[in-house]
């Protein structure tokens, strides 16, 4: 009886050992709460003719109540049922209007009780902005006119914005198209009270070969298709700015809805069947046709299979016609792609793809533009004559862009960009648009002669950031820079270029302790700078924070760089006491040493904590090196994966010792952490050196075995190199995990690849060996966390597990 008594005992305590622990919400200590609960400063937006600005307005954070909804995970889509708008909206609750002129913004008068405002959408002639309101029922259409600063309801809650945004305006600015849920629309099947009616069976022909990744909320059987369906299912009304509402089209799987630049074609695209079970919506049947503006048929212009099968790598694509939209230079011709290797990047051809137009109302054949030799990545509509288009290749890292003339055949087009996409040294910046007579955004030309260009650059350079603006000429393929800001303690941002004749430019400026706000910058004039906003800083607390780019290098020469930050008061010169360390990063891959050498980290930047950094525990004493350079680097035919953990560790190594160097800290007392494929970085740095003392990591995925047929920048699948799979996998060598660790993964995780499961048997493994681990699941959550409850406890977490194994580590 004794015996039986202590075997009891010890079972009872071995349990008590490894149970769960009944935690309730906790806020973390005092300096980061201070830092975390701040109210969020307004976005902006201003019209193109420079006369008004609108202010929208949002909370800090979601509640936990705003996660709690009747959620339904079709397709690739998570739809709030009650209310049949996405369960993934980030709602605005105010809108302010103000004269850019004057300094006081103007309250939005007649908006809703307890606002929540979704899917705005300025008028072609920017008078009015459309918007959504979701309540607690449905989606009601509202409309603002900015003058007045007065919305207006003008539907009952019918929306159906369960595919993304319901509403297109005419071009008459009188009337919206929006799409609404039929009258008769049937219930939804009750999922846990609906019986099948037989097992689900799915098919593999013998040679079709297809690497789909891990995509998530696909739909799994026969009920899901209906509810699906049921859904998405709309009709196309048009509604004038009364609320009056007249019919267009009847019921179909409305995917997107577009006018021509005109008004006088309406292009639209429906989901067809049959669904799919192994792949999201966006790959289902498609079928476009365009109307005339009354509804009636003018041609079915696409018609897409179902895609299940896809060519290995990145730069397959699907066979057919692809990137079809309406040009927007001209009333009424759209343009599409067409892939020449039927999508498959292995085939060795020529030409991959090749560029088409189709003028409106399609009674003659498509016109061949250009044929590309790489995938096509964009185009830049400028006039009937001029065009930028471009390609690029992923597995080289190539793009280039070419100037077309859009209304011919181009057998010659002519290069004007040809670089390393990651040389961000190089780039020559992004070509300014402006509106057209159609309202639509094409090439910025000076009115002389059209033979001139502007380029707007992010200005990354070896000894700074110096964004620019440069005048191309279209003919001679020369630049003139017209402005280059001279900041190196600030950092400005260059928006857009308002007024060419004027030099008039909307820039940002901040600093580290400098709130980013808008300003009117005359570039002919100098040092002549108007500010248009005046938001404050809302981290007081972080001004005496010491921040610095460090730049150190890997012990095989490559060049690596951090942002650094010291806790207020540190006597950098005497540094005698030495702090913990906790770096935050995010593993990159390049084909390169020099492009993974270059650094975007800029001191000037202003300081914003969130919960996607370290940054808030300098307020704690501790140092932090943020977004640390972690490069995995494949050179010539090497994949950067093939030695994964070495440069990882490396990249680890030469960080602490950068920072060591400087005198700061005690290399005993490092942390790592990183969130996703940065989660992924911390297990395999803890397991595979002991440079770390605790480590933190979030929403991530450890068995790769889970994403065999690729992941992040992984294009090999893991019957092509296991080896590679294995090695870089935490969970095949769980047994060398020996260090703390805190896991963290959202209830709801709707990445690809990174399973809520891929935390929790990672967890299993880990304590079933015995390693010090802590697994933490956010209730609700998806891969980003957003709700304040879930956050603050995060914070919580992280300040508690860091104080108990690294800053008072024995």
């Amino acid at each position: 009886m004794k015996l039986v008594k202590t075997t009891l005992l010890s079972l009872f305590l071995v349990t008590a050992m490894y149970a769960q622990e009944n935690v309730n919400y906790q806020k973390p200590s005092q300096e980061i709460l201070q830092l975390a609960d701040f109210e969020r400063a307004p976005s902006i937006s201003i019209d193109s003719k420079m006369e008004y600005m609108l202010l929208s307005y949002r909370s800090t954070y979601k509640t936990l109540d705003d996660l709690n909804l009747e959620e339904m995970r079709l397709g690739g889509l998570r739809i709030d049922a009650n209310t049949n708008i996405s369960s993934t909206v980030t709602y605005i609750n105010n809108l302010k209007v103000r004269k850019i002129k004057d300094k006081q913004e103007v309250q939005v008068k007649g908006l809703p009780a307890n606002p929540r405002i979704a899917n705005l959408l300025m008028s072609p002639d920017e008078s009015k902005i459309a918007f959504t309101h979701t309540t607690t029922s449905g989606v009601e259409l509202w409309v603002l006119d900015i003058a007045s600063a007065q919305a207006t309801k003008l539907t009952d809650a019918n929306l159906n914005a369960n595919l993304g945004s319901p509403i297109t305006w005419y071009r008459d600015n009188s009337k919206i198209l929006v799409k609404i849920i039929p009258a008769n629309r049937s219930a939804l099947i009750d999922t846990k009270k609906n019986l099948p009616t037989g097992p689900i069976v799915s098919v593999s022909e013998t040679g079709t070969v297809s690497q789909n990744r891990t995509y998530q909320d696909l739909l799994k059987n026969k009920t899901d298709e209906t509810n699906f369906e049921t859904l998405v299912t709309s009709e196309l009304y048009t509604v004038d700015l009364k609320g009056n509402k007249k019919l267009l089209k009847e019921s179909g799987m409305y995917a997107g809805e577009s006018f021509s630049p005109d008004g006088n074609y309406l292009m639209v695209t429906t989901l067809e069947k049959p669904f799919s079970y192994i792949v999201p919506l966006n790959r289902f049947p498609m079928k476009t046709v365009v109307y005339d503006n009354s509804g009636k048929l003018v041609k079915e212009v696409n018609n897409i299979a179902l895609n299940e099968t896809m060519p290995k790598g990145f730069m397959a694509v699907r066979e057919g016609k692809r990137s079809m939209g309406w040009r927007n230079d001209v009333a009424s011709s759209i343009y599409y792609v067409e892939a020449l290797d039927n999508g498959d990047p292995a085939k060795k051809v020529e030409y991959r793809d090749e560029f088409f137009t189709w003028d409106a109302p399609f009674n003659e054949a498509p016109k061949s533009i250009v044929k590309l030799t790489q995938r096509f990545s964009g185009i830049t509509w400028g006039n009937e004559t001029t065009a930028i288009i471009a390609d690029q290749w992923y597995d080289t890292r190539n793009f280039r862009q070419f100037i077309i003339n859009p209304s011919k055949y181009n057998d010659a087009p002519v290069k004007i960009e040809d670089r390393n996409s990651q040389d961000v040294y190089s780039d020559p910046g992004t070509f300014e648009t402006k509106k057209n007579q159609y309202g639509r955004y094409v090439l910025a030309m000076n009115n002389n002669n059209n033979n001139k260009a502007y380029l707007i650059g992010d200005g990354f350079t070896a000894k700074g950031q110096f964004p620019f603006i440069d005048e191309f000429d279209l003919t001679t393929l020369k630049t003139k820079r017209l402005y280059q800001s001279k900041y190196t303690n600030k950092k400005e941002t260059i928006q857009s270029i308002e007024d060419l004749k004027k030099g008039l430019v909307l820039v940002s400026i901040q600093s580290s302790s400098d709130y980013p706000n808008y300003y009117f910058r005359n570039i002919n004039k100098k040092d002549d700078v108007k500010a248009i906003t005046s938001f404050k800083n809302p981290f007081e607390s972080l001004k005496g924070v010491h921040k610095e780019v460090i730049k150190y290098k890997r012990e095989d020469g490559l060049e690596l760089s951090g942002t650094l930050y010291l806790p207020a008061g540190y006597d950098l010169k005497a540094k005698k006491e030495k702090l913990p360390l906790l770096i935050w990063a995010y593993p990159a891959e390049y084909k390169d040493k020099n492009s993974a050498a270059q650094v975007t980290s800029n001191p000037n930047e202003f300081t914003f904590p969130y919960y996607g950094s370290f940054v808030y525990w300098v307020t704690k004493g501790y140092a932090v090196l943020d977004d640390a350079a972690f490069p995995i680097v494949g050179e010539g035919t090497e994949e950067p994966n093939d030695t994964y953990v070495q440069q990882l560790v490396a990249n680890g190594k030469a960080a602490i010792d950068a920072v060591d160097a400087l005198g700061y800290i005690d290399r005993t007392k490092v942390g790592v952490g990183g969130h996703s494929y940065g989660a992924f970085m911390t297990a395999n740095l803890l397991t595979h050196s002991n440079l770390f003392a605790v480590g933190i990591a979030r929403s991530g995925a450890y068995n790769r075995t889970l994403t065999p047929f690729g992941f992040q920048t992984e294009q090999r699948n893991y019957w092509e190199v296991p080896q590679v799979y294995n090695t870089m996998s935490p969970f095949m060598n769980a047994d060398k995990m020996k260090t703390p660790m805190l896991l963290v993964h959202g209830e709801a995780d709707n990445n690809p690849g990174t399973f809520t499961l891929q935390t929790e048997r990672y967890f299993q493994a880990l304590k079933g060996l015995g390693a010090p681990v802590r697994m933490v699941i956010l209730p609700k959550e998806s891969h980003g966390y957003v709700a304040k409850e879930n956050i603050l406890h995060l914070l919580w977490e992280q300040d508690q597990f860091l104080e108990k194994h690294l800053k008072n580590k024995k």
